[in-house]
């Protein structure tokens, strides 16, 4: 199975600059009701994913819940190195599992370290119960 199958393309998810402020940030997480949104600089390269605890946190050593705080910090300030890291997408089905069982979503990047999407967990457990009720349909059918 390709993983390209679950893909949800970058053009239809949400995702942050690494230069946009970190009121930019907030304002599109709330827009969009997520919790975490990947982060990608000019050229499209993934960076990393912001959480609602990475912006908590900036509040609280910053000691500033300003407005103009936001506006003065980036993205890419906030950012905690090698939390959520991508999948390429020559990956294998095995591989994914594992990685999708730590994160709620998976960004997928190209062999350039582009960013192309994101799959969640949510399809790759509906993915493995489908395959696993067939299996069953099989193996009830056989055994009658």
């Amino acid at each position: 199975m390709n993983i390209l199958f679950f893909l949800h393309p970058k053009n239809d998810v949400a995702f942050i600059y690494n230069h946009n402020s970190v009121q930019q940030g907030l304002e599109k997480m709330c827009k969009f009701g997520y919790t975490a949104l990947p982060v990608i600089n000019k050229a499209g390269i993934y960076i990393g994913t912001v959480s609602e605890g990475d912006f908590l946190r900036h509040m609280l050593e910053n000691n500033s819940c300003t407005a103009e705080a936001y506006k003065k910090h980036k993205i890419s300030g906030i950012i905690r190195p090698g939390w959520n890291p991508a999948v390429r997408v020559s990956v294998t089905m095995d591989e994914l599992l594992l990685q999708v069982m730590e994160q709620n979503f998976l960004p997928v990047v190209d062999d350039r370290g582009c960013f192309m999407g994101i799959i969640t967990r949510k399809d790759v457990i509906k993915y493995f119960y489908e395959l696993n009720q067939k299996q069953n349909n099989i193996t009830s059918h056989i055994a009658v």
